[in-house]
Formats: C-alpha cells, structure tokens, sequence
C-alpha cells in the first residue's frame, strides 16, 4: 500500500452572515451561517462563492467539538457552477483551533468533470467572526 500523497487544488475564503442560533435540539446546539460570498484561487480553477446559495449548518456536539454540514456553489471565472459540499470537525484543545473538512464537488461541466471523481481535505482557520480561511488538498 502506498503512503498518502495530495497536492493543493485550492485557497478558499468564505464569508458568513452573522449566525442564526436555532437552539438546542436533540442532536445538539444548532446554528445556522449563511454564506455571503467569498473566493477560491488555484492553479486548475479560481472564481467566486455564490453569495445566495451556501449556509454552514453547525453543530456543537455534548463532547464541545463543533460538527459541520456545509454547502457552497463555487462560480468559475469562466462561467462554471460547481457545487461543493462538505462535513468536519472544529474543537480548540491545547492549542489552536483543529479545523478540518472532507469537500466533495458536483459539476455539469465537462470542462471540470474531473473534480466528480476526486477525494479531497480541508484545512481551516477563522480569520475574523465572519469569515473563514480554507486551503484544500486534492487526495492522489
């Protein structure tokens, strides 16, 4: 078995809407962000996050680590929607914050079909209260 090889696809900045606190419902306490726009940059594709299609559904599980549900729509600079989902974990233990996620993408664009067929991880930070910083990795 080979080791794990991967290589960057991308630089992700989300920008959020302030929280809505839903409360504390039998999974845990949930708020929803809604996305209001970003940008993602890389060698293969750079655009923009669509500001009207995107919301982070975050849970804070019993155990004080927080569960993500995200999805984006990722608009090209040359004209394609490639939508983006994925789930993580976040928790501050001894250190800084542990932020990472498992994005998946769907496109009806041949042009960026070969993102239906990759694994890839994230590796996160918040950079302000309304927004946060991603850089994701292709898995070979």
């Amino acid at each position: 078995m080979s080791l794990l090889k991967s290589q960057h696809l991308m630089s992700l900045d989300i920008d959020l809407h302030p929280f809505i606190e839903l409360g504390t419902t039998p999974a845990g306490e949930r708020r929803i962000f809604p996305v209001s726009g970003g940008r993602f940059v890389g060698e293969r594709l750079q655009g923009i996050v669509s500001p009207y299609a995107g919301s982070d559904l975050l849970l804070k599980r019993s155990d004080g680590s927080r569960e993500q549900d995200v999805r984006l729509l990722l608009l090209t600079e040359d004209g394609a929607q490639i939508l983006m989902t994925y789930r993580g974990r976040a928790h501050l233990e001894h250190g800084p914050l542990y932020l990472r996620t498992v994005p998946l993408f769907e496109t009806a664009s041949e042009q960026y079909g070969w993102l239906n067929r990759i694994a890839s991880v994230g590796v996160g930070e918040r950079r302000t209260e309304n927004s946060v910083h991603y850089e994701i990795y292709e898995i070979l």
